[in-house]
């Protein structure tokens, strides 16, 4: 395991969750101030802005962080879709409806199912694909994933993964066959608890999931996308643990482009209550001070969010956006009875979004054309 002094891990060391979390609700209207009036904000400034004395200052927020966006990203909202390739799972999480526990029927999509699935997706415009598998080695571990991007490839412009953490050698194997970005939430930076949310399977080593990132960067990936599950625990010090990873790699792997996503606890099968409740308004406040930390990242909003929150916070921030997600292998054309990983909450189909961008202002982008720069 690379823990050397040139991975994240010993900066990770650096900082004690309980004293951050102190310094985040210690922060004061002072604070909130000259942060709002830096023009290269740190990550001091980040804290800040998350803390509960930026509450009053919400509205501010918001104004610069649509502002920011506009003017990097334009009226554009890229779309993005999800598709589940399995449920097999060898690991056992105590927020995810593919626990090894949970006596579920598993399912693992063949080639046939696949290209099926791709139909569907295609003739709904997308150009942007997620892959989205349990961590299972054995059943869904490289060769199948390099299986099906062979498979998917030609359908599709852009190909991101979120499965099961990689070796540098794997990463690289699946960049050449056209993998665009990798998708890898440490759920909680809080390594204390940690375990308890990850009693066992491979998730359940907390260091080969930080470095996860790493070996990415030393794979030469397109695209690296980060974030923390909000109600496993504080949502303000996993924030700052996920915007201190951020700035970390973006320095030493800096070639690399960026995401962040906010996936909040959301009911399935077996579940766990959300140790901590993130309001609307929390999940507003973090992402307009993302955007005031970083004008360039992507920020990436999911169905796991009700329709008037999606609808409301679309401007103000969010420039990539997945629409009609199902969460089931198979879900959309192959077998939409299977057990979904969560319940999502925005079930609008494709059109009823596209339609809701396009009445704000806003123009939909399918096609990514940043990798042909």
């Amino acid at each position: 395991m690379n823990t050397d002094k040139n991975s994240f891990y010993p900066i990770f060391q650096n900082y004690s969750w309980q004293a951050t979390h102190g310094e985040i609700y210690s922060k004061t209207e002072t604070d909130v101030l000259r942060a709002l009036k830096a023009k290269r904000r740190t990550l001091e400034d980040f804290k800040a802005l998350i803390s509960p004395a930026a509450k009053p200052f919400l509205e501010f927020m918001a104004s610069e962080s649509m502002r920011i966006t506009q003017q990097r990203f334009g009226n554009t909202i890229q779309m993005y879709t999800p598709m589940y390739l399995s449920n097999e799972c060898q690991n056992i999480c105590t927020y995810c409806g593919f626990s090894l526990t949970n006596k579920i029927p598993r399912k693992t999509l063949t080639d046939e199912e696949i290209l099926k699935e791709v139909t569907y997706l295609k003739e709904k415009g997308y150009d942007h694909i997620l892959l989205v598998t349990g961590e299972a080695n054995t059943t869904v571990g490289v060769p199948y994933l390099k299986n099906a991007i062979r498979l998917i490839r030609p359908y599709f412009s852009n190909i991101s993964i979120e499965v099961q953490p990689l070796e540098i050698a794997d990463y690289k194997e699946l960049i050449s066959e056209g993998l665009y970005a990798v998708l890898v939430y440490q759920e909680t930076y809080n390594e204390a608890c940690y375990k308890t949310h990850h009693p066992k399977g491979k998730k359940s080593n907390f260091q080969y999931r930080l470095l996860t990132p790493d070996r990415l960067g030393q794979a030469g990936i397109h695209k690296i996308g980060l974030g923390a599950l909000f109600g496993l625990e504080d949502w303000r010090t996993d924030s700052f643990y996920t915007a201190l990873h951020l700035k970390y790699l973006q320095k030493k792997y800096w070639k690399t482009r960026y995401s962040v996503s906010f996936p909040r606890l959301r009911p399935h099968t077996g579940g766990i209550e959300p140790k901590v409740v993130m309001k609307d308004s929390d999940m507003a406040q973090l992402i307009f001070a993302y955007r005031l930390l970083d004008e360039d990242l992507e920020l990436s909003l999911s169905t796991r969010e009700h329709i008037n929150f999606r609808n409301h916070i679309l401007k103000l921030g969010i420039n990539s956006l997945s629409a009609e997600s199902k969460t089931n292998p198979g879900g959309y054309s192959v077998d939409p009875q299977s057990l979904e990983q969560f319940e999502i909450s925005d079930e609008r189909s494709t059109d009823e979004i596209v339609n809701m961008i396009k009445s704000q202002g806003y123009e939909v982008i399918w096609k990514d054309w940043h990798k042909g720069y």
